[in-house]
């Protein structure tokens, strides 16, 4: 299938690892040039070698998108070095999780610091200077991808500042969808259940060492508990996140795709 992303200009934050360096080497397979962002030197270093190993190019610069103003230095770093940014995947960012117990005003604070607003900078700005070539008639309009977490859609004990973040990103998704499609701009989100990443290889340790069973059977007993049977993998949001950002999907926007293998049944 042809997906039209051939030359499009792709910045996917987060891109040095898990499931956004999964989008990047996606991309990039396609045709795209792509601009990858992280704060960690080292995963940036290392993603960067193995794309170009593949014989991928991509552009890596390193910025935290904490900050509001690293945001807006970043998309016009990539405009000026690649090009006029038409897809943005949102993959940076991860919230702490805390005992209910614990949750105080400043952990909820430290979560939206650390998940909701390095989505929301580069996105604000990104989506103004897509809306101003819209205007003035520049091409094709942009397309955004937020790679979210169920977590905003069900509840969990332990993830309870997490998930309002994710349930704030889902929300600032469909309202902004909502209003930028007036200018051709399209906006989605994924929400990945357990997916096999860093991240979660970790908790698949700690559960382990938890209950004194090995890493695998630690593994085995998550697994078995989605009803595919299985965690995703990274290269499978990816596909998703291709298909979003492509003319395929032209007529969606404002939609929140789960991907997690039927463990939450909601509508």
């Amino acid at each position: 299938m042809e997906l039209g992303l051939k030359d499009k200009v792709v910045l996917i934050t987060g891109g040095s690892k898990g499931i956004g360096f999964a989008c990047a080497r996606a991309f990039a397979q396609e045709g795209a040039k792509v601009a990858i962002v992280s704060r960690d030197p080292a995963n940036l270093a290392r993603a960067y070698e193995q794309l170009t190993q593949e014989g991928l190019h991509v552009h890596r610069t390193r910025a935290d998108l904490h900050e509001p103003h690293s945001a807006a230095d970043i998309v016009e770093e990539v405009s000026t070095a690649v090009g006029p940014i038409d897809v943005l995947v949102n993959s940076a960012g991860a919230a702490r999780r805390y005992d209910p117990e614990t949750l105080d005003a400043d952990a909820f604070r430290a979560t939206m610091e650390a998940k909701y607003f390095p989505y929301i900078y580069p996105q604000q700005e990104v989506l103004r200077r897509m809306a101003e070539r819209a205007k003035a008639g520049g091409g094709e309009p942009g397309t955004i991808v937020n790679i979210i977490g169920m977590g905003g859609k069900m509840a969990s004990d332990i993830h309870i500042a997490g998930g309002a973040a994710n349930a704030a990103l889902m929300l600032a998704t469909v309202g902004l969808a909502h209003y930028y499609a007036r200018y051709g701009i399209r906006i989605n989100a994924i929400n990945p259940g357990s997916t096999l990443t860093e991240r979660v290889e970790e908790a698949v340790k700690l559960e382990a060492a938890q209950h004194g069973i090995g890493n695998e059977e630690a593994l085995a007993r998550g697994q078995a508990k989605v009803p595919l049977g299985r965690y995703a993998k990274p290269e499978e949001i990816a596909d998703v996140a291709l298909f979003l950002a492509s003319r395929r999907a032209s007529y969606v926007t404002g939609a929140i795709i789960p991907m997690d293998g039927a463990s939450a049944p909601l509508i």
